[in-house]
């Protein structure tokens, strides 16, 4: 709430070691190419060698695959950051603490960097922040802002990489996740809320723990800010309901709520006349009746209408004009593994999407019958034991309707314990309510079983973590 200065990441010593454990990560590896863009000296670890690492190595950070006490006592680190994932009792973390350096975690760091900006769009939500936040970037690029980004995926548009340094500290626009909380870290000029859904069950074992924890994230947006929300969402009104009668106690109201809408309902952002031609939403977008453009989007599903407008909203609210806006989402061609289309696997489509998540999964299932197809063949992996048990019901009624699904085992890379639940578990359930669904124990054995069931003019749609996304490359040959 507060609107002091910010020091931020300046309040490090300027040129210091910091070091990454667990540096090959998605948001760990962005974070040290940004540290390294600051003036930092960056050096990490990694168990897994990747090509994330391969790329940070080649940027001139030095990286070690094992995770080992002799690796602080050689790298010297002034600083250190680690992921939610390490624990204490972890080599390299026990050897910084007997040298009393400080240690960060990532959310941490990334909060020390929102600090650091003037203006700060932290966009969040259960489902679609990737996709909104590069749209937003692309928009505040196109429309001459210079903007520091941080996605949770590889964006063509940076080179493959998940961040993008801009020339100076005037806006950063970042991807806020709610895991652990870690976005009660981050300070925001501009909070973009896209939807609330339950997830993330092991931290939030309701709804409602959900919805609260959304509350607390608009409580870091500077008073004179703004919240831009998909105002028919239930969950976030609740949120912003819990919110508002916080700061009502406090004696402050909530910063400038902007509301965004595409089904019809009254709100700032609108998006009208909407029509699908071969499955791609195109559509005007009208902000308080003025119309700023009309859409051509190349990227399919109802779903990412919404996105398009949130994302319109935090670039319009920070400066892109209507020609910028509308010229960024129709050139979006997608952040990698948000409905990517990987290439052919005779004569099929085969699209990678990381939509693990129930809700997610029936969106984007949706959205490829909306184009042009044969059949879908629908590949899907969940992601977490706690989540798959939590949400048994949701994975069986999303996916039901698929005409045929390969399932993979559950992946987790964060639980030791499976909690007695399997893929198998909704394949079965899922054949005993009418379906057709089967499991494989080893994911390299769907491939053959794919050959069997595909016939040109398919989509082969691969769902879930990267671990199962890994497929696309195989059968398209990039692996």
């Amino acid at each position: 709430m507060s609107n002091l200065d910010h020091n931020g990441i300046d309040q490090l010593t300027k040129g210091a070691k910091i070091y990454f454990i667990g540096i090959g990560g998605i948001s760990m590896s962005g974070l040290a190419l940004l540290a390294k863009g600051y003036g930092f000296n960056i050096g990490g670890s990694d168990m897994n060698p990747s090509e994330r690492t391969k790329m940070l190595e080649s940027k001139g950070i030095r990286i070690y695959n094992s995770q080992i006490a002799d690796n602080i006592i050689d790298f010297g680190p002034d600083y250190i950051v680690k992921t939610a994932a390490i624990l204490p009792h972890n080599p390299e973390v026990a050897e910084a603490m007997k040298r009393g350096l400080k240690i960060f975690d990532r959310s941490e760091f990334l909060g020390l960097i929102t600090e650091s900006y003037a203006s700060v769009i932290n966009i969040s939500g259960t489902h679609g922040k990737t996709t909104t936040t590069s749209m937003t970037s692309l928009m505040l690029i196109e429309a001459g802002k210079d903007p520091t980004v941080h996605i949770g995926a590889p964006f063509d548009a940076f080179g493959g990489s998940t961040v993008r340094l801009g020339g100076n500290r005037n806006l950063l626009v970042s991807e806020a996740c709610e895991f652990k909380q870690s976005f009660l870290q981050f300070r925001s000029t501009t909070a973009a809320i896209t939807n609330i859904d339950h997830d993330h069950v092991d931290c939030y074992p309701t709804l409602q723990d959900v919805i609260d924890v959304f509350a607390k994230f608009t409580e870091k947006v500077d008073d004179n800010g703004y919240i831009v929300v998909t105002g028919s969402d239930k969950n976030i009104r609740k949120a912003l309901e819990i919110a508002s009668a916080q700061r009502e106690k406090e004696g402050i109201s909530l910063p400038s709520v902007i509301t965004c809408s595409s089904d019809g309902s009254i709100a700032d952002f609108q998006a009208l006349n909407i029509e699908f031609i071969d499955g791609l939403p195109h559509f005007d977008i009208e902000f308080k009746g003025e119309f700023l453009g009309r859409a051509h989007l190349r990227v399919p599903g109802r779903h990412n209408i919404d996105n398009a407008l949130i994302a319109s909203a935090c670039a319009y609210l920070n400066g892109a004009g209507p020609r910028s806006i509308i010229k960024a989402l129709n050139e979006f061609t997608g952040a990698d593994g948000r409905y990517t289309v990987k290439g052919k696997y005779k004569g099929c489509d085969v699209v990678v999407d990381y939509a693990h998540h129930p809700t997610a999964a029936r969106a984007t299932i949706e959205a490829a019958s909306n184009m042009p197809h044969g059949d879908i063949l629908v590949v899907f992996q969940p992601l977490t034991f706690n989540r798959t048990k939590l949400l048994f019901e949701d994975y069986v009624t999303s996916l039901l309707p698929c005409k045929k699904i390969l399932f993979g085992e559950i992946f987790s890379d964060r639980e030791s314990d499976n909690l007695g639940i399997s893929s198998k578990d909704i394949a079965d359930e899922i054949n005993k309510r009418g379906g057709d669904a089967e499991f494989f124990a080893d994911k390299m054995d769907i491939i053959p079983r794919i050959d069997e069931l595909i016939k040109p003019g398919d989509i082969i749609l691969i769902l879930g973590p990267e671990d199962i996304r890994e497929l696309g490359d195989i059968l398209c040959g990039e692996a």
